[in-house]
């Protein structure tokens, strides 16, 4: 995932850039528009809780249907997953890549690429996202 509007890693005359505020970057993520639209239709309120990755996770997945739909809801899946555990793990906080990829860093120093969990979850139903999340909150 490129974001370009977090800025370069390295300034053009070689310096390190400053890194992005941490806050500010967890806000950015978590907005997941299109997943948070199609969650709203189906009465789930995603409040940033495990419980809420249980209700989607229940979903009946009509976006499985809609080729242009389907990679997007995926993408905002994974992002709203790191947004749980960003919020309700203690110690865990958003990376960015050089290349630009958004990922969970855990306190045990292990990343995590939420997207792609949340790409498999929307385009099959596996693994549930509520599963991933124990995973990572078991370590």
């Amino acid at each position: 995932m490129d974001l370009p509007f977090l800025g370069h890693r390295h300034k053009k005359n070689g310096d390190a850039a400053p890194p992005a505020d941490p806050e500010a970057v967890a806000e950015l993520l978590s907005e997941c528009e299109l997943l948070r639209a199609q969650a709203d239709r189906a009465g789930v309120r995603l409040d940033d809780t495990p419980a809420s990755l249980e209700a989607l996770d229940q979903l009946v997945p009509r976006w499985r249907d809609d080729a242009e739909v389907l990679p997007r809801l995926g993408h905002d899946a994974g992002l709203y997953l790191g947004t749980v555990v960003v919020r309700t793990v203690s110690g865990a906080a958003w990376r960015i890549r050089p290349d630009g990829e958004a990922v969970v860093r855990l306190p045990s120093g292990r990343e995590v690429e939420v997207v792609g969990a949340g790409q498999d979850w929307a385009a099959s139903g596996v693994p549930e996202l509520s599963q991933v999340y124990a995973e990572i909150a078991e370590t």
